[in-house]
């Protein structure tokens, strides 16, 4: 297989763009350590994002508050505030847009644009990158750095924007191939997860040395799918973007609680928030739910502490999970109804902890399929006057989209801070108008 191919991507990464967003807008805070947290007035929360200066004296993404203020006694500390940071992704893709178009938006900081034939050539493409960078400074602020790559494949541009940060621009031509990349650790190269790096090693690939010799049909095997193929080809350069994503597998919500949310019975409400909150995104897509799962995090496991930064879709003995499977629906009094079921069956599980207090709480809707096209229940006749519920949600809905995210919400859920409720910013989605 042989490297191809003219530059035909060019990826844009923002450089620590929660902190740089808090810099941006508190100009004391300019060139000083700052870390963004979900929580405030509680050091049981860690870090969703550093900046550069806080980075480079030991503060990493996950360590927990109080290690923080220990390695870096002055730093400022920035509650998340994710409505302005969408704000202000806004403006940045709108400044973006004045240079070139933009092929998709992979998340609130990364976005990548396909060049067009005569900004393939590496002086055209990287003028236009220095285009943006200025436009940024001048137009958006100074403060919103960002790393470009430039290269043939969107794999490729993503790696060059990653190899030089912060503020970075490294062109990957095809003719540089392998051997700008061979120094780096499998586990930078985009794609290769720790379970992919554990299958790589199990077939002798230890380095991305070994990882360029693989033929395509290779990949395939050891990934388990043709994502294995794709990457290959896209690694040596050639055009093999993987298809655009299909219809969501699920809508949910999870929230890190704050100390007085902890007990389970403080915490239901909490919950109820979280599973209204994607019943309306899940009621916008025009979509139904069939299923219902709550999975829980216990403060302390049994062996003690919970172990901070570990990934909360990993199990273990901190972790707790109950699912349930109905009619598809799209009626957010059924789901806050096999919701409760589920919530009975965590404080049955608290009671039998010597600590039953909550780390955190995830809800999410599955079994999912489009409202038109579902197999309605042949009894649901039974249940009086479930299309007027459907229907008073929908208006529910409009009115909060309109007026603001609770305008109209159960009145047990109004004493809930508002800023601790706000949308959080999963990094691949950007909340839509009415999600605050």
């Amino acid at each position: 297989m042989r490297a191809d191919g003219p530059l035909r991507w060019l990826f844009l990464d923002f450089d620590s763009y929660f902190a740089a967003v808090e810099q941006q807008e508190h100009p004391r805070w300019r060139g000083r350590p700052v870390v963004v947290v979900p929580l405030e007035n509680t050091a049981a929360t860690g870090a969703i994002a550093a900046s550069y200066e806080a980075k480079a004296l030991g503060v990493r993404r996950g360590m927990m508050l109080d290690e923080i203020r220990r390695v870096c006694p002055g730093v400022h500390v920035s509650p998340a505030r994710h409505e302005i940071y969408v704000a202000w992704h806004h403006r940045l893709v709108g400044e973006i847009e004045r240079h070139a178009p933009i092929d998709l938006i992979h998340s609130i900081d990364e976005l990548s644009i396909r060049l067009g034939r005569s900004q393939r050539r590496p002086d055209a493409a990287i003028a236009l990158a220095r285009g943006m960078k200025s436009g940024i400074a001048r137009n958006v602020g100074a403060c919103l750095t960002c790393s470009i790559g430039i290269a043939p494949s969107r794999l490729l541009a993503k790696l060059a924007a990653e190899m030089d940060k912060p503020d970075g621009l490294r062109v990957l031509a095809a003719r540089d191939l392998p051997e700008r990349i061979a120094h780096l650790p499998l586990e930078d190269i985009p794609g290769i997860s720790s379970g992919v790096s554990r299958r790589l090693a199990r077939a002798g690939v230890r380095g991305v040395p070994g990882l360029w010799k693989l033929a395509p049909r290779q990949a395939r095997a050891i990934w388990g799918s043709v994502t294995g193929e794709r990457f290959i080809r896209a690694l040596h350069g050639e055009d093999a973007d993987p298809p655009p994503p299909g219809p969501p597998k699920s809508f949910g919500h999870g929230r890190v609680l704050d100390p007085a949310s902890r007990a389970p019975a403080n915490a239901w409400p909490v919950a109820c928030a979280l599973l209204l909150k994607a019943a309306a995104r899940l009621r916008r897509a025009e979509m139904a739910a069939g299923g219902l799962s709550l999975a829980v995090r216990w403060l302390r496991s049994p062996e003690g502490p919970c172990r901070a930064g570990r990934d909360p879709r990993m199990p273990g003995a901190d972790d707790a999970g109950w699912r349930v499977r109905f009619s598809a629906s799209t009626d957010s009094f059924v789901f806050l109804r096999h919701l409760e079921r589920l919530w009975a069956q965590c404080e049955r599980a608290a009671r039998r902890r010597r600590d039953p207090r909550l780390r955190n709480v995830h809800v999410h809707l599955h079994h999912l399929q489009p409202q038109g096209a579902r197999q309605l229940d042949l009894f649901a006749g039974t249940e009086l006057k479930w299309r007027e519920r459907e229907r008073l949600w929908a208006e529910i809905d409009r009115l909060n989209r309109r007026f603001g995210a609770r305008a109209v919400e159960p009145a047990g859920l109004k004493h809930l801070d508002l800023k601790y409720l706000g949308a959080k910013i999963a990094f691949g989605r950007i909340p839509q108008e009415g999600d605050f």
